[in-house]
């Protein structure tokens, strides 16, 4: 029964993630458009340096397209799936941590294509600067280049989901976050100095909403331990009665 339950949820992702596929390959000289604007803005010239190399970037970029329009439909299924197996409590923390992993990855791409992309992209086109050479950057390197900071900075953003998985299934404490507040902001002012141009403006801009991603970690973090003790004190009451 359970096979049957997965083989029926794997089909309707399937058939979705592929009618979404057909649909994006359709528009996908658009979405590369819309990619490469951002870059030809700030003065890049993207060329494709072998045949096929166009064409495999429209399949690329519409199967990464269907895929996040697909997200959705396939963290339901998920829940879904694993939804009879969970306890009340459990089920809910499944449930919000799905949604909530899904608008955090989606504000932290948000984050890196209106703030830190255009700080990255101005720097590196000014770093020929004073020499003979020009950048014609290849378009694959480039969507794979932008595509690659997106899911950077969307995994960032998780960080407050993770701290409240992790703490509400005994992991990790809120005690021990608090402990590694100062060495935790180190060590985002050294990743964002070395994803960033080499000034303080864009290094701040990207290091005080990871600062502030942490802080709210830790407070998530402290709420779910209550919530947790709470949800114990009023199971054991009725294991007794049991």
């Amino acid at each position: 029964g359970h096979l049957k339950e997965l083989r029926n949820r794997l089909a309707v992702v399937i058939v979705l993630l592929v009618a979404a596929f057909l649909v994006c390959l359709t528009n996908a000289q658009s979405l590369v458009e819309l990619f490469t604007q951002m870059g030809t803005g700030y003065g890049y010239h993207f060329v494709y340096i072998s045949p096929q190399e166009l064409l495999m970037e429209y399949f690329s970029i519409s199967l990464v397209i269907a895929l996040v329009v697909c997200l959705p439909v396939i963290a339901w299924e998920i829940w879904r799936f694993v939804q009879p197996g969970l306890r009340k409590n459990e089920n809910r923390a499944f449930a919000m941590s799905l949604i909530f992993g899904m608008i955090f990855f989606c504000l932290g791409v948000a984050f890196a294509y209106k703030v830190s992309m255009p700080f990255i992209l101005y720097f590196l086109i000014h770093v020929g600067d004073g020499s003979q050479i020009t950048a014609a950057v290849s378009v694959q390197n480039y969507i794979s280049f932008l595509l690659t900071v997106f899911l950077v900075f969307g995994c960032v953003f998780e960080l407050p989901v993770i701290s409240v998985v992790l703490t509400w299934l005994g992991v990790i404490r809120s005690s021990w976050l608090k402990k590694a507040r100062k060495p935790a902001i180190v060590l985002i002012f050294l990743v964002s100095a070395i994803i960033t141009p080499p000034d303080v403006v864009s290094q701040i801009m990207v290091a005080l909403p990871m600062i502030l991603l942490f802080q709210l970690g830790i407070f998530l973090s402290s709420l779910c331990e209550k919530g947790r003790k709470k949800s114990a004190a009023e199971e054991e009451p009725e294991e007794e009665a049991v």
